[in-house]
């Protein structure tokens, strides 16, 4: 049995960046900071995550840099020439869910004092 599962929850280290191709499909790219406990302080490792379609146009439209988030996904290898000739490679995560998990204050710098009147519930 094979088995390639990645679950991941830390915080966005950019504001995604979205790309739209012309066959319609949609890619998000973004990294994820999350923190690994240790005896001299906390340091975060970074993952690069690829979001795609409806998933991608959510991340595009809620995570900013420093959101909260959850993600699942697979873990996939990037390979690549690069202008010297050599091989490179470079680890990706390839999001199928992702989870908005902080409020909306911490995802909305401008947000101050609570919810609108309007914002449903």
């Amino acid at each position: 049995m094979d088995l390639n599962l990645v679950n991941l929850v830390g915080r966005a280290g950019a504001d995604p960046e979205l790309r739209y191709f012309d066959s319609g499909k949609v890619k998000c790219t973004f990294s994820l900071a999350v923190n690994r406990r240790s005896r001299k302080a906390d340091q975060p490792d970074w993952f690069r995550l690829e979001l795609w379609d409806r998933t991608a146009e959510i991340a595009g439209d809620y995570v900013k840099k420093g959101s909260l988030v959850g993600i699942q996904g697979t873990l996939k290898i990037d390979t690549w020439t690069d202008r010297d000739g050599r091989d490179r490679s470079s680890p990706v995560i390839r999001v199928s869910q992702l989870d908005l998990l902080g409020s909306r204050r911490d995802n909305d710098p401008s947000s101050v004092g609570g919810y609108a009147e309007d914002d449903e519930f």
